[in-house]
């Protein structure tokens, strides 16, 4: 499914990421774990299309997307790739509905289609009563699930998600978690999850340890 061979990342003199290769499989919830500075996040953007690496190399479905051209690589994104983050991102002046259907109609449907699928996800996860609300009428822990309808709306292979219940209370992370691991089975998606929830990293089915820029341990 995705396979990172001899990954290097600088800002500057600050070398972030240091030749790491790995490799992660269909279907899994994989988490990257360690502390704060280790370069998790930079991985996570590397391997979502969302920044280049310096050198080596990423295959994702068979596609090296570190050849692809700026267009080509948002096409890749739009279609292959699902994002979760710590802070929402909803736009505040949508519905939820209307928040996850816009992926949808950037990919090519049409309002009314992407506002279908958009309703039914929503009501897979159990929003079917907040369709309507904007995001300032929905708790934390539900933006945080729109959020997650936004990243599936396209039936993307790969959602990841940096840090996704970090402003969540013990509850509605533990709920979060387990729904990836329910979406996992239902969709066969894979997750690859930047956190530093323990109990989220001890029930992944893999587990990626950065230091200072190098994997010491997946």
């Amino acid at each position: 499914m995705i396979e990172v061979k001899e990954i290097e990342k600088s800002y500057g003199s600050l070398k972030v990421l240091k030749k790491i290769s790995l490799s992660i499989g269909d279907s899994q919830v994989v988490t990257i774990v360690g502390p704060s500075g280790a370069g998790k996040s930079t991985l996570l953007h590397i391997i979502g299309t969302l920044d280049r690496a310096d050198s080596g190399s990423v295959v994702i479905q068979g596609t090296d997307i570190s050849r692809l051209k700026d267009q080509a690589l948002s096409d890749f994104r739009n279609r292959h790739i699902g994002f979760v983050f710590q802070f929402h991102h909803l736009l505040p002046e949508f519905t939820a509905a209307e928040n996850v259907a816009l992926p949808a109609m950037i990919a090519g449907l049409s309002r009314k289609e992407a506002l279908k699928k958009a309703e039914e996800l929503l009501d897979f996860l159990h929003l079917k009563e907040r369709i309507t609300h904007k995001p300032s009428e929905l708790s934390g822990g539900e933006q945080q699930r729109v959020a997650v309808a936004r990243a599936l709306v396209n039936k993307p292979e790969i959602i990841l998600a940096d840090e996704p219940s970090g402003n969540l209370d013990t509850d509605n992370a533990r709920k979060l978690h387990q729904l990836f691991f329910e979406l996992r089975d239902q969709f066969k998606q894979t997750f690859v999850i930047v956190t530093h929830n323990e109990e989220l990293a001890a029930l992944s089915d893999s587990k990626i340890q950065l230091q200072d820029g190098r994997l010491i341990h997946s």
